[in-house]
């Protein structure tokens, strides 16, 4: 350090000191040097010594710095009360909560920011507090100087200072956020309570233990006990289907599945079953978890489905006909059983076809009969059986199972003649009458039985269905040079083949010569979705018929051509409908063989132009007739935020075809799959472009996604695929799911959402509200939107129905934290009510239809 040249050096002071303290005689010179040296040592230290010093007064600074900083402005606000409960410090936070600046709360009275209606809480528990407890919490309502008030959660600790007073120190942190929260969730459950209690089905709550828990009117009806009877009942107490022991496995599958819907049977307190179907959905809590089940009474529904059944069977043959259960119990004849057998209905109904037994069988045939029936469903032979007058008789029988929805056997049918005389002769004559000698197929007599017998079917049920007339190309060449013999084989291997590659439920016939017919029943109420399974079946036997043979060592070859006859509810005769069949295949040998075609025009026109869309379609991507056009939405401000990609495409000199029309075509013959990935591609592409622009780099684009292509194992890596490729941020990005495509497999789905949401892409449900189960499912699903289905904005203002559901909806998205947004908004009134109910996110034609991006780029420029 530099001295002045006036003030004494104090180190140079000392060393003269001790030098002067040596004795004299002990004292030898010592150079100058060394004495320097020693002093610049000690010079050294000294300054170390005051820098030291220097250094920790700045670190305890900065220290109290940052604890004044963390104080002031941490997310809690604190105070300090005197025993009086004044205030005597306090943190910026909580100055800024009670509206006043800090030197103004000082020394006031915390009671005074107090609401009066938790004054005297407040009181009762400050006297507590300095009283008896060191520590303490407590909600209360405090009040702004405005007027206002906020809900606070106190956390308060009893502290003696040095000086003897007693303090209290307060954490204080604004909980209004939270009360709320939680009376709209109250709010929300109550009324989710109320639609329960008053729902026509039944509905139950259930430990994870199988205790009844709660249970509303409905159930409490259909099951005939009270609620309080029920609360001490468990599940195995009314189950009649299953015993305890799976029942118990049962519920456990629904634990681990999480959700199960199922049919059962109950008991009532009066003994009575029903048929009951359950919806059941667990849900884990730290008690164990429960079960929140619906239950709907079907028995009239199975009665009637049963009733119709065996209506359906049993009663369109003038044959004897007798009707069982699963268990062989006689439950109906038909009146040609009573001619047949003496027996009236009153004398065999409860008992078994045993009692018609004539001895003439020993058990073996009867083992063989059922092992036959149970395996294949069906037997037919000729039996002995014995009259009421005790005359046997011999009889040609067919049996045939009748199967409920999961497959399991309810009925058996069983039809017969009487072919008593000579009965090894009738037989015969029975299946020369009725069966083709050589191929062993119904022939022409049977066919035209079977197909009335079906026709009548039909008509009742509403489903269509379509008889086919085979004709072989070429035959008569092939049985003149090659011979009978080959011919022959020929059509046992075409029949072969045919009844190979139907259902058993169809019927194959050989009318003559090379002349064959199929009957397909039960192809569904849509006559145009019906043309096209026969087209499928049609053309798979064109293709199984087109086949090499192999006949008598060698190979040959042979075509059909065949004609297809429609029916269903147009009413055509046996007699029609062959002709038709026969016309449309006469057709196909005119078009040059080896084709198929439709009898109706109008309906092979309609495949015509199907076949020439589907092929048009395929060309479309690779000659970019393909467009995607874009819809805006809105908020509640009237900004654009966001547009939805809609596909069109622009058929070249034939305008824009209808999404309703190619659409499903794609879905059905998979080239969705190509399309779906254009679109997410095409659609990240404009994301792309969009964020280079200012006024529409905020846009979030939503674009649709097919079940098909969302159930893709690879779903996942072509939108990140897309995203990378493009470059577009992926928060720009919105799918659109539907209710349907998310139930088919909620864990898979979920999985996939999460894995995209990772990367920051956004989810909306679509549709919403069209569906039956997604209200059990859309706490699990990681959504970020619900758009409001365009059927229940259509009536919002004529239908109190729609207008509530919608409501319910509304308040369904807002308790679960998302974004709500409606379709289909066309008239100001529509948006008025959706804004005043809380729904800000509009999409219609009220602000803009879809348009080509040049167009939605104007109106956004027009929004700006």
């Amino acid at each position: 350090m530099n001295k002045k040249p006036d003030q004494p050096d104090p180190l140079r002071a000392k060393a003269e000191s001790q030098i002067a303290k040596v004795p004299a005689r002990r004292m030898r010179p010592r150079p100058a040097v060394e004495l320097l040296h020693e002093l610049q040592v000690h010079q050294i230290e000294l300054k170390m010594q005051n820098d030291e010093l220097w250094r920790t007064q700045i670190t305890l600074e900065e220290s109290r710095d940052r604890y004044v900083d963390l104080y002031d402005f941490a997310p809690v606000g604190y105070l300090t009360l005197t025993r009086e409960g004044r205030i005597a410090e306090a943190n910026l936070t909580v100055a800024a909560l009670l509206g006043m600046e800090r030197n103004k709360l000082l020394h006031r009275r915390f009671a005074h920011f107090v609401a009066p209606e938790d004054g005297d809480l407040w009181h009762r528990y400050f006297v507590r507090m300095m009283q008896h407890d060191e520590r303490r919490d407590c909600g209360l309502s405090l009040k702004l100087g405005d007027g206002s008030a906020f809900h606070a959660q106190l956390d308060c600790l009893r502290l003696e200072r040095n000086s003897g007073d007693m303090v209290v120190r307060i954490a204080l942190t604004d909980i209004t956020a939270r009360k709320l929260a939680e009376e709209r969730l109250k709010n929300s459950e109550e009324r989710y309570r109320r639609i329960v209690q008053t729902s026509m089905d039944g509905f139950a709550i259930m430990d994870s233990g199988g205790r009844f828990l709660d249970a509303n009117a409905a159930y409490c009806r259909m099951i005939g006990y009270t609620r309080d009877e029920l609360l001490n009942m468990r599940i195995p107490d009314v189950e009649a289907k299953e015993n305890p022991e799976e029942t118990a496995r049962h519920i456990r599958e629904i634990m681990e599945k999480g959700y199960a819907r199922f049919e059962t049977l109950h008991r009532r307190k009066d003994g009575q079953v029903l048929e009951i179907e359950v919806s059941n959905v667990f849900q884990p809590d730290e008690s164990g978890g429960r079960f929140f089940a619906f239950l709907r009474d079907i028995t009239e529904r199975k009665r009637a489905e049963e009733e119709l059944r065996i209506a359906a069977i049993a009663f369109e043959s003038n044959e004897g006909i007798t009707v069982t259960d699963a268990s062989s119990v006689i439950v109906r004849v038909n009146r040609a059983f009573t001619r047949l057998t003496g027996y009236s209905a009153e004398e065999v109904v409860g008992r078994t076809p045993a009692m018609l037994q004539s001895g003439r069988h020993d058990s073996a045939f009867y083992q063989q009969m059922w092992a036959t029936l149970k395996q294949n469903g069906f037997w037919q032979g000729e039996i002995w059986n014995r009259r009421k007058n005790g005359k046997i008789y011999a009889e040609w029988l067919t049996v045939s199972a009748v199967l409920d929805s999961d497959g399991r056997i309810t009925h058996y049918v069983g039809a017969f003649s009487d072919i008593t005389q000579n009965s090894e002769a009738e037989a015969e004559i029975h299946r020369l009458a009725y069966y083709d000698p050589l191929t062993r197929l119904p022939n022409r007599r049977m066919l035209q039985e079977r197909l009335g017998h079906v026709l009548a079917t039909t008509a009742r049920s509403g489903q269509n269905g379509a008889i086919l007339f085979l004709d072989l190309d070429n035959f008569k060449t092939l049985n003149d040079t090659r011979g009978h013999d080959v011919g022959d084989m020929l059509l046992v291997e075409t029949a072969q083949r045919l009844k190979a590659n139907v259902r058993e439920m169809d019927t194959v016939a050989r009318l003559g010569g090379d002349e064959f017919v199929v009957i397909l029943e039960d192809l569904g109420a849509d006559a145009k979705a019906a043309a096209v399974q026969v087209e499928l079946v049609g053309e798979k036997l064109r293709a199984i018929l087109a086949q090499p043979y192999s006949l008598d060592g060698r190979e040959f070859y042979c075509t059909a051509s065949i004609g297809v006859s429609l029916f269903g509810e147009h009413g055509a005769t046996v007699e029609e409908l062959l002709k038709h069949a026969d016309l449309a295949m006469y057709h196909s040998k005119t078009e040059g063989r080896n084709t198929l075609h439709f009898f109706d025009p109008a309906m092979q026109a309609a495949l015509d132009r199907r076949s020439a869309l589907e092929e048009e379609l395929r060309q479309a991507l690779a000659r970019d007739e393909l467009q995607l056009y874009y819809q805006p939405q809105v908020d509640g401000a009237h900004r654009i935020i966001g547009a939805e990609a809609l596909l069109r495409w622009a058929r070249p000199g034939r305008g824009l075809v209808p999404p309703g029309e190619f659409i499903p075509l794609a879905e059905e013959t998979g080239l969705i799959l190509p399309i779906g990935h254009w679109v997410l591609r095409t659609a990240c592409a404009q994301i792309r472009k969009w964020e280079g622009d200012p006024r529409t780099r905020y846009l979030q684009l939503a674009v649709n996604v097919s079940a098909r292509q969302f159930r893709q194992p690879d779903f996942v890596a072509q939108v990140r695929q897309a995203l990378g490729e493009t470059g577009a941020d992926p928060a720009h990005l919105k799918i659109e799911l539907t209710e349907s495509l998310v139930l088919d497999d909620v864990a898979g789905t979920i999985r996939k959402i999460i894995m995209l949401k990772l990367e920051g892409v956004g989810f909306s449900m679509d549709d919403f509200g069209t569906g039956y189960s997604s209200l059990t499912y859309l706490k699990q699903l990681p959504l970020d939107q619900l758009k409001i289905d365009r059927s229940f904005i259509r009536n919002l203002s004529s239908d109190p129905n729609d207008a509530a559901i919608v409501q319910a909806i509304i308040t369904m998205g807002q308790t679960f934290g998302l974004h709500v947004i409606a379709e289909g908004v066309e008239t100001e009134a529509q948006r008025d009510f959706l804004g005043l109910h809380g729904c800000h996110a509009f999409q219609g034609h009220l602000f803009g239809k879809p348009a080509p991006v040049a167009e939605f780029e104007k109106l956004v420029a027009q929004y700006a």
